[in-house]
This record gives structure tokens, C-alpha cells and sequence, in this order.
């Protein structure tokens, strides 16, 4: 009997313990009890560590970009409480369906390919695929890539894009000139393998080429433009409610100036935030 009864209060003590621990552990995730979207609910904003100027960790390990601003700037509209969580590109619908994170939002292109996979916010910027050359480089037209190495960073919209056809507004039949594509984790190690002449060109969005050209010396672009693109923020298909939230956010923030004020931020992408220069 005495055995029985030890057990049992070891047992109490430890739900208490348990108990204790949950209390401390909710602290730092945000409050659990808060309504869902009411204020107080954390907003968990998945987005690309490295792509630049959309959203980043510069040099000194802070959290950064156009996206990170205006995420933040939702977040502070509603009350929410803002997390954001830098994720692998390449697993971004895993952490979306995981509920890692409530949306993509990291210049994430909005393409006939993904028209079914998301819930679609309303564009808010619009984007230009180019090719960057080295200056001086022997290619000068999109014809002279026949044959060659092109790179581009895994799970964008560039790469999407050369799988693309072009009814569909890719350029796969473009990219079946190619020698040879050859696919990175991030646009800093195509720009290294460029510089290296490793590859001879890279496919990639202009304005993360406009930012990596004030960064790296002896880059330029072909003239002409591979395809034109748009930026929105894919949720799960399920969360419309979410997405509409999203979407009156952004509206307000357009009509009152903010979005306006975060742009000024990042000149090289202000003309092209559509929502804003209409």
C-alpha cells in the first residue's frame, strides 16, 4: 500500500512539473489562448533566408527585406504577434503543409503552375527574368546561350519558368537551348560559380539581380528579357479566411502610405510594387 501510494504522488508531482513547464514554454511562442487571427495570434511569416532585396539575414544576422517590413507591417495592423521563420526554399510546401509557417512570402511568384497549389493574396509586385553575363562576355543575345552553362537558384520562379512553355508564359523552349542548367541552393554560389566562369550565364529575377550589382563588380545583363512575372503570397489552399485578412491588410497599408514608406527602402524594386504605382 505504501508502494501504491508513493507512486501516486510522484505521479502528482510530476503533472505539476509538466504543467509548469507548458506555462513557460508558451511564453515564447506567442499566446496559445489568443483568438485564431484575433489580436494577440502569432503570424508565422515563411520566407527566403537569401533572396535579396525581398527578404534576407544580412551581414549582421538581422532579419531583413521588403517582405520582412511589410509582413511585420500586417502583423502591427492587426494586433498580431510577428514570427519570422527563414526556411529552406527547396522545403517550403513541406513547412507550409506542417503549419511551420501560415504563408510564403519571399518574392514568391504567382505562375499557371501554382494557380491550384495556394490561395493566392493579391499581387503586389512585379518582376522582370533576365539573364546576367559577366561584363564584356562574348554572349550578347539569348541566341548566343546555345550550348552553353546557364545557372539559377533550385525552387524559383526562374528555374519554374525555364520548365515552363511559353503559351503558359515560360521560356522552356529557350532553356532546351542550353547546354546545360545547373541548379544552386542560392543565387550567391551561382554569382561565384559566373565570376569563376564555371557557368557562362545566370537566369534570375532583376531585382535580386539589380541588388546582387551593388554588392558584386562585373556583372551585367543581356538586353533582352526572358518573361515577365508576378509576386504574391501563396497560403494553404485551405486558409482563405487568412489570405483575405492578408489582403485587406495590404489594401489599408497601400491607401495610408505605409507600403509607400517601406518601398522608399529598397529603390530597386519600388517602381515595380504594383499595388502602390498603378
Amino acid at each position: 500500500m505504501k508502494k501504491v501510494l508513493a507512486f501516486l504522488l510522484a505521479l502528482a508531482m510530476t503533472t505539476v512539473m509538466l504543467a509548469g513547464c507548458g506555462g513557460s514554454g508558451s511564453e515564447g511562442s506567442g499566446d496559445a489562448s489568443a483568438e485564431k487571427y484575433g489580436e494577440g495570434w502569432e503570424f508565422k511569416h515563411g520566407f527566403d533566408r537569401d533572396f535579396p532585396p525581398y527578404s534576407h539575414i544580412d551581414d549582421e544576422g538581422k532579419t531583413t527585406g521588403f517582405d520582412v517590413e511589410l509582413a511585420q507591417a500586417v502583423a502591427d495592423y492587426y494586433g498580431w504577434t510577428y514570427t519570422g521563420v527563414p526556411i529552406n526554399w527547396d522545403a517550403k510546401d513541406a513547412e507550409l503543409e506542417s503549419g511551420s509557417i501560415d504563408c510564403i512570402w519571399s518574392g514568391f511568384t504567382k505562375s499557371p503552375a501554382r494557380e491550384d497549389k495556394y490561395a493566392w493574396s493579391e499581387p503586389y509586385s512585379i518582376n522582370t527574368i533576365k539573364i546576367m553575363v559577366l561584363e564584356g562576355s562574348d554572349i550578347k543575345s539569348l541566341d548566343d546561350l546555345k550550348g552553353k552553362k546557364v545557372g539559377v537558384q533550385g525552387s524559383t520562379s526562374a528555374q519554374e519558368m525555364m520548365e515552363t512553355p511559353e503559351e503558359e508564359g515560360g521560356c522552356k523552349e529557350l532553356a532546351d537551348t542550353f547546354g546545360e542548367i545547373v541548379v544552386s541552393d542560392v543565387y550567391t554560389t551561382s554569382i561565384n560559380d559566373l565570376k569563376a566562369k564555371a557557368i557562362d550565364a545566370i537566369a534570375i529575377d532583376v531585382t535580386t539581380g539589380d541588388y546582387q550589382m551593388t554588392k558584386v563588380d562585373g556583372l551585367a545583363y543581356l538586353d533582352e528579357d526572358v518573361c515577365e512575372e508576378v509576386y504574391a503570397i501563396g497560403f494553404r489552399t485551405a486558409d482563405t479566411e487568412l489570405r483575405d485578412k492578408v489582403n485587406d491588410a495590404l489594401k489599408a497599408l497601400a491607401e495610408d502610405g505605409t507600403m509607400d514608406k517601406i518601398g522608399k527602402n529598397y529603390e530597386e524594386i519600388y517602381d515595380n510594387l504594383s499595388m502602390i504605382n498603378k
